[in-house]
């Protein structure tokens, strides 16, 4: 997997190095805005962030690397996955649930609703997530990304967000189960907001450290067994062939018709 042995290669450079690695792409679908240099906004104890601007828009992409030393990987990555758990710690969530799975791929469709600060309307978001763990380079990946669903049709309650895209990679320090890892996020949204680009990367930059902080203490939380989080690395689906049986609907009192779609709108291009 040489997309993988990149991203490897990303994490252990270190120092210089690492400043000079972070500053090109390691992933292929940020490789078209290579030609804006990356601007750091943010150099905080545990994490540092940084952004650039998405050729032909006002938006901005925006990558973050950050360390941390007492929780595992594994409880790091799992309670990213865990939606019911997230509606404990994340006070922001109105809605989040998993519609729609693909058995053998282990990919999902989320649908997420959001507070925004007032006095913007709350957002809500459709997205596939896919994610995978690597055990020849030791490392964990999260990926996600908008796409449509005719299960969830708009709600003229919220604003639909229809650019959205995230990559999440874990690399441990040791092993998957001792503390200690570096992780690597890179993200981009389009929030379909009239406010001029300095506002949102304002809200962006303020928001993104209350979301890290929040996560590392849930995942504390998880790890001293205050709450049970699904492991979803043990969980991971195998491909056993049979890709007739491969896909399951999430029962939803809401969207009756959630399966209706074909394979591969499940698929993360």
């Amino acid at each position: 997997m040489k997309h993988m042995e990149e991203v490897s290669k990303l994490f252990h450079g270190s120092g210089a190095e690492h400043q000079k690695l972070v500053s090109k792409s390691h992933v292929d679908i940020t490789a078209a805005h290579e030609e804006h240099p990356w601007e750091m906004v943010m150099d905080k104890k545990h994490f540092k962030l940084w952004r650039r601007p998405i050729e032909g828009t006002h938006l901005y992409q925006y990558r973050v690397f950050g360390t941390y030393t007492d929780v595992t990987p594994r409880q790091f990555f799992n309670v990213q996955l865990d939606t019911e758990y997230r509606k404990k710690w994340d006070s922001l969530v109105i809605k989040l649930d998993v519609i729609e799975r693909d058995l053998t791929t282990g990919s999902e469709v989320v649908h997420w609703v959001t507070h925004f600060p007032y006095p913007m309307y709350s957002r809500d978001y459709v997205y596939v997530r896919r994610y995978d763990v690597d055990q020849e380079n030791n490392l964990m990946v999260l990926v996600s990304r908008a796409v449509e669903h005719p299960g969830i049709p708009e709600d003229p309650e919220f604003v639909r967000v229809r650019t959205y895209e995230s990559q999440m990679v874990i690399r441990p320090h040791k092993t998957f189960d001792e503390n200690g890892f570096d992780y690597l996020l890179t993200y981009s949204d389009n929030p379909q907001t009239v406010f001029p680009r300095y506002c949102v990367s304002w809200m962006v930059s303020s928001g993104m450290p209350d979301f890290l902080e929040k996560l590392h203490t849930a995942a504390l939380k998880a790890k001293r067994m205050e709450i049970e989080v699904q492991d979803y690395i043990s969980a991971k689906p195998i491909d056993n062939g049979n890709s007739g049986e491969g896909k399951a609907s999430m029962p939803s009192t809401e969207h009756k018709n959630d399966n209706t779609h074909s394979p591969a709108q499940l698929e993360y291009a």
